[in-house]
């Protein structure tokens, strides 16, 4: 049956159209020698020993100009502007943590995406369990190509050996993150 004008209906698609804004990460680092190191403690459990002992593995290799500290003090909201301003302003790079559940792994990579906005190469913390979560919040927040430091799940109970061995995934990946030599997360993913 065929329709006149005066008959047409508009459909509209209920699936609507997905755009997303895809920021470049900040200039990587050509070299790790003489940087301020920013440290972003989320306040999770065991995340202070993981960063103090990645710290501790990573001046090993690396002669630091300074490492500063900085605790934010809710682990599921986002860091407050000034201090994202303040990290900013005193460090060349940022090693935060940890994404270890829903809530905090969103923080921790919107933290890490601001700080990237302001310049400053960020290799935020996650476990093998919130790489999904990862992915969806660097699409969503717009800088798909944050490299995100990947450590076994879980984190709030493992022992001293298990703290150890997390350093060192730590330790081998901040450094690929920094310098821009780290393979993509989705690849390594999909090849698991």
């Amino acid at each position: 049956m065929l329709m006149n004008d005066a008959e047409k209906v508009a459909v509209f698609d209920p699936r609507g159209v997905l755009r997303f804004e895809d920021a470049p990460v900040s200039a990587r680092k050509k070299s790790l020698a003489g940087l301020r190191l920013g440290i972003l403690d989320n306040s999770k459990w065991n995340a202070n020993k993981l960063l103090r002992g990645a710290v501790a593995a990573l001046s090993e290799a690396i002669g630091f100009a300074e490492v500063n500290y900085y605790v934010k003090h809710s682990f599921s909201k986002d860091a407050a502007p000034e201090l994202i301003a303040r990290i900013a302003a005193e460090n060349d790079i940022v090693l935060t943590a940890i994404g270890d559940c829903g809530s905090c792994c969103s923080a921790c990579v919107r933290d890490s995406i601001a700080l990237e906005r302001l310049g400053l190469p960020s290799a935020v913390i996650i476990t093998t369990e919130f790489a999904r979560e990862t992915e969806l919040t660097r699409q969503a927040i717009g800088m798909k190509t944050l490299e995100p430091v990947v450590i076994a799940h879980p984190v709030s109970s493992i022992t001293a050996d298990e703290i150890a061995q997390r350093v060192a995934q730590i330790k081998e990946q901040a450094q690929q993150v920094w310098l821009g030599t780290k393979a993509p997360m989705a690849l390594r993913v999909a090849l698991q």
